[in-house]
């Protein structure tokens, strides 16, 4: 009962919330690169130093263990990823246009979901004509924002990488967000609805190529807005603020590489992590369907997620909670 009474409360905030921003404009303001280096001036500096860590004295990657809840998992928080998930309509776990290629798919090389004698190869219908962006995206971004899910699951669907720099709330990096930096565009854009149409159109399939009531659970603004801050809610709005004790150097570290996609549960600990440190991290999109799938077999001979590559100390390690402690171990001040 303390749960649904929690769920009703939450709810109830939360259509205040959305009444709130149905009821106002929200912020969508386009602008050009050069008109953006005073509030960026991290991303469009050549000048940064470029600070060292090292990996823990002896450590050793955990080996990759079969799909299951792992030795040392918050179940509490495990929970709530998966509610959050739920609450999501688990947005962004498919590519847009996903489909099934064959069930028997015999090519170990490449990417399949084993399931005993079945192997299940899966894909795009509508984006292997869609345009790829030929330099990183940069979303700013602040990790428990519901505007900002909506731009990262966006992204998951259109199986676009794409570089995050944390913001918080309340300090000098409190930029408006979301805010994506598109090189390939020559353009910056600010606000979720205005980013989305930027993506879709860049970025997206031809309109004739698929059923735009696909992209609902996105685009019906107030449902996602709703659902996206309950979630938000559950997990306690990680990253709205820094934690206490990260490197005060953190932003200026090489993005580290994950691997993974928005509404995985096992994922989230990890994308939270990054956030609440404040680390730039490169967001690898594994939706089903996804090409970079085949990316990962043939880097390292499995498909599983979180994967992480951090080129500051040349670890590379899968398994979520392991990978939050190393983070941890690297990437706070010891005092």
């Amino acid at each position: 009962m303390t749960r649904l009474r929690f769920l009703i409360i939450s709810i109830a905030s939360c259509s205040v919330l959305v009444n709130s921003l149905l009821h106002t404009a929200p912020t969508t303001i386009k602008t050009r690169q050069s008109s953006s280096l005073h509030l960026f001036p991290d991303l469009f500096s050549k000048q940064q130093q470029q600070p060292r860590v090292q990996a823990p004295p002896n450590f050793v990657p955990p080996p990759p263990k079969p799909l299951a809840i792992a030795e040392g998992t918050d179940l509490k928080e495990f929970a709530t990823a998966s509610a959050a998930l739920a609450l999501r309509l688990a947005t962004g776990a498919f590519v847009l246009g996903w489909k099934v290629d064959t069930l028997f798919f015999d090519d170990e090389s490449r990417y399949a979901l084993k399931l005993g004698p079945i192997r299940l190869r899966d894909s795009s219908s509508v984006l292997e004509t869609a345009a790829r962006p030929s330099s990183t995206l940069v979303l700013y971004d602040r990790e428990s924002s519901p505007s900002c899910k909506r731009v990262r699951e966006m992204l998951n669907l259109l199986d676009i990488t794409f570089e995050v720099r944390p913001c918080f709330e309340d300090t000098e990096t409190d930029y408006p967000v979301p805010f994506l930096v598109d090189p390939n565009a020559d353009s910056t854009i600010v606000g979720d609805d205005d980013i989305i149409g930027h993506l879709l159109e860049k970025y997206g399939p031809s309109p004739d190529l698929f059923d735009r009531k696909a992209l609902w659970p996105i685009e019906f603004r107030a449902f996602a807005l709703a659902t996206a801050e309950i979630a938000a809610e559950l997990r306690g709005h990680p990253g709205r603020t820094q934690q206490s004790n990260a490197r005060p150097d953190n932003a200026a570290m090489k993005p580290i590489e994950l691997w993974g996609y928005e509404c995985s549960p096992f994922v989230r600990p990890v994308k939270e992590k990054l956030a609440e440190l404040g680390l730039p991290h490169k967001v690898v999109s594994c939706s089903r369907g996804s090409k970079n799938r085949d990316a990962m077999v043939e880097r390292t001979g499995r498909f599983q997620v979180p994967f992480i590559i951090d080129e500051n100390t040349g670890i590379e390690m899968f398994e979520g909670p392991e990978i939050v402690d190393y983070l941890e171990a690297v990437y706070t001040t010891k005092e």
